[in-house]
């Protein structure tokens, strides 16, 4: 990890340099343990605060949106990378705007994890292992694994590098294939009424507060359904028809587009479970049409464009 982060700092300042980009997007170190924090440089002369570890949790590609005008240098994971490639896809960013700074990716910890392990205790350090992480609370420190804390996401993830870049950093992770669908077989096979049960049981919870929405990199509507007034597509209350239809929705709107970066749930206050309609919707688009979201840069999802030899026997 160290060797990439000065890898990191050395490409930036010669991006830099050589008057190819106007910003960087990438991470620096959290106030607190266990975190990073986005960050925006300007100059060459802040790339000492670059980091790259196991904190670096925040989607990066959300912030594209906001410097369309400009020459973005970013760093990406393999989800951001595949993220990119969608905003590519959809003329959201412009490729002659954009410099994509590749990374190796073990995973992300997951902090909820690691408050179950302390038992809530405020963390006061951490140091990062090769086959952990150190913790340091309530006058002790302890190591655990790095795969016992890893986001959910991260766990099932078969895109540990990027998957498309312009620069790479480091020696590429080995990508061992594993079933990203085992717990949507699972629910598969429960009944109708389990299902929608759980649904109930996880949107119960939602209080309405967009966290979802607002930090994922492919909800970028200047006007999101939900807010339309005219027409006005259902409810803004708190009640649970209105919070289920905004669930709902969005989960289709994403299909085809979700990388399951976990973003959604990483910011949602109320932990809910919400890869396990996105999740689900991922599944039935690879089965169908044989997509996986952003994994290559010139193929765009199915639901934004056609084929002459599709079957159409819905046409009557």
């Amino acid at each position: 990890m160290e060797t990439n982060e000065n890898e990191i700092r050395l490409t930036v300042k010669k991006l830099f340099d050589e008057d190819k980009i106007d910003i960087l997007i990438g991470y620096s170190p959290g106030t607190l343990p266990l975190r990073t924090s986005p960050v925006f440089l300007r100059k060459e002369d802040d790339v000492e605060v670059l980091v790259w570890n196991s904190f670096c949790e925040n989607t990066l590609s959300n912030y594209l949106k906001n410097y369309k005008d400009k020459r973005v240098g970013i760093v990406a994971k393999g989800c951001d990378s595949r993220l990119i490639n969608l905003l590519l896809l959809e003329s959201q960013v412009k490729k002659e705007n954009l410099v994509v700074i590749g990374v190796p990716c073990r995973g992300v910890i997951d902090r909820k994890k690691i408050d179950k392990i302390t038992g809530g205790m405020e963390v006061t350090g951490s140091e990062e292992k090769e086959d952990g992480i150190l913790i340091f609370f309530d006058g002790t420190d302890k190591k655990v694994t790095k795969a016992d804390i890893l986001h959910d996401s991260c766990m099932i993830c078969n895109y540990k590098n990027a998957v498309s870049s312009d620069i790479f950093i480091g020696e590429k992770e080995k990508e061992e294939k594993v079933d990203p669908y085992n717990k949507i077989r699972e629910m598969e096979e429960n009944s109708t009424d389990e299902r929608w049960n759980y649904f109930n049981k996880e949107i119960e919870k939602c209080i309405r507060c967009y966290a979802c929405r607002n930090v994922c990199p492919m909800c970028y509507c200047q006007e999101c359904f939900v807010d339309c007034t005219d027409p006005e597509w259902f409810g803004k209350t708190a009640e649970i028809k209105d919070t289920k239809m905004f669930h709902i929705v969005r989960a289709y709107h994403m299909a085809g587009r979700c990388v399951d970066c976990g973003a959604c749930v990483k910011a949602c206050p109320m932990d809910v479970d919400l890869r396990f309609l996105t999740k689900k919707i991922e599944k039935d688009v690879l089965e169908f049409f044989a997509y996986e979201a952003g994994v290559k840069d010139d193929e765009p999802p199915p639901f934004t464009t056609f084929k002459p030899e599709d079957p159409q026997e819905f046409i009557r």
